[in-house]
């Protein structure tokens, strides 16, 4: 039985924190969570927080075997563009586009 947890809005590129998800993809959760905490990206930090909220879901509403658990999938997909202006020389502007995630875990048992 498959148990998911989704963050959506992530203030993070969806580029910089899938290098961090090839790293935990397919493991057990214990494995991947003390991977995650020992890891020093900022994309490191919040997914150790939604592989966490994934254990919990799967203990609270599948009474899922913690010990048994292991990532499924794992994946970002983007989300909106924050669209900001930057002054630049000659009165020209440039556009900078603060990008989002919508991250999904997908735990399932072994």
């Amino acid at each position: 039985m498959e148990t998911t947890a989704k963050a959506r809005f992530v203030h993070i590129s969806p580029q910089k924190i899938r290098l961090v998800m090839d790293e935990v993809r397919g493991r057990r959760v214990d494995e991947a969570v003390q991977r995650l905490g020992y890891a020093p990206q900022k994309g490191a930090r919040i997914l150790r927080k939604l592989v966490q909220s994934a254990i919990a879901n799967a203990e609270q509403n599948a009474g899922a075997d913690v010990d048994r658990l292991y990532i499924k999938r794992i994946y970002a997909d983007e989300g909106p563009l924050m669209k900001r202006w930057r002054p630049r020389a000659l009165g020209r502007a440039t556009r900078i586009r603060k990008r989002t995630s919508h991250l999904t875990v997908v735990l399932d048992e072994a």
